[in-house]
């Protein structure tokens, strides 16, 4: 059964953990206090701080309060939903002034470029938040790469270890799961998208075998032929 869609992680497929984890999250964490104070009054960030004060149980907490369990949470590494959102319009204002660039391996913007000419649809889904992704793409070291990709997936799709997340994701495509091949260093991630029924194929940049997958170390190794 030919492909018809591409649907690829980011961390450590697409683009380097490092660049999250050394570069983003340190920039947000520096960023936070004056952004939240400078933009505590804007209605987008006033809602998030709502949602924190609500989250933390501390419905009167002040804006320096409401910075110090942000800060709290990012030491905890907490998922929350609101945390995220500020991290991503922090982002946005360094991508926009261009003090971050987003990285992505030159081997797979080569292959998105070429998948993208040659017809099939390409597709992201990252624990990262939708606006993420399309930041680090519009923004990328090798430009904007957003026009190559159809649509975005993350976590409101469902965890990315749960083969659930993957039937919603194949619905949203609207193609037989057979046809989509899902692209990820995490095996966990693999082997949930093959019990829904996709084709996969693992990436270990560093080399080894990611068990029960094909597994190659760059883009420029994955033959959409013979997945």
């Amino acid at each position: 059964m030919p492909i018809k869609a591409i649907l690829t992680d980011i961390e450590g497929t697409t683009s380097a953990v490092s660049f999250v984890f050394d570069v983003l999250f340190p920039y947000a964490g520096k960023h936070l206090p004056e952004f939240v104070r400078a933009h505590a009054e804007d209605p987008d960030v006033a809602m998030q701080l709502g949602a924190i004060r609500l989250d933390s149980g501390e419905p009167e907490a002040d804006v320096e309060r409401v910075i110090e369990i942000l800060q709290q949470w990012i030491a905890e590494d907490r998922k929350a939903t609101p945390l995220k959102a500020l991290q991503g319009m922090i982002w946005q204002q360094g991508y926009e002034t261009g003090e971050l660039k987003g990285h992505v391996y030159p081997d797979a913007v080569q292959a998105l470029k070429a998948w993208h000419q040659q017809g099939y649809e390409l597709y992201v889904y990252s624990s990262g938040s939708i606006q993420a992704q399309q930041l680090i793409f519009g923004y990328s070291e090798a430009g904007d790469l957003t026009p190559l990709f159809s649509g975005y997936f993350d976590t409101t799709s469902g965890p990315k270890r749960d083969a659930q997340s993957y039937r919603h994701i194949t619905e949203a495509i609207g193609c037989p799961a057979g046809k989509i091949l899902f692209l990820s260093d995490i095996v966990q991630e693999l082997d949930a998208a093959q019990e829904a029924g996709m084709l996969t194929c693992g990436l270990a940049r560093e080399g080894g075998k990611l068990e029960g997958h094909t597994t190659v170390r760059s883009f420029a190794e994955i033959d959409l032929m013979h997945p």
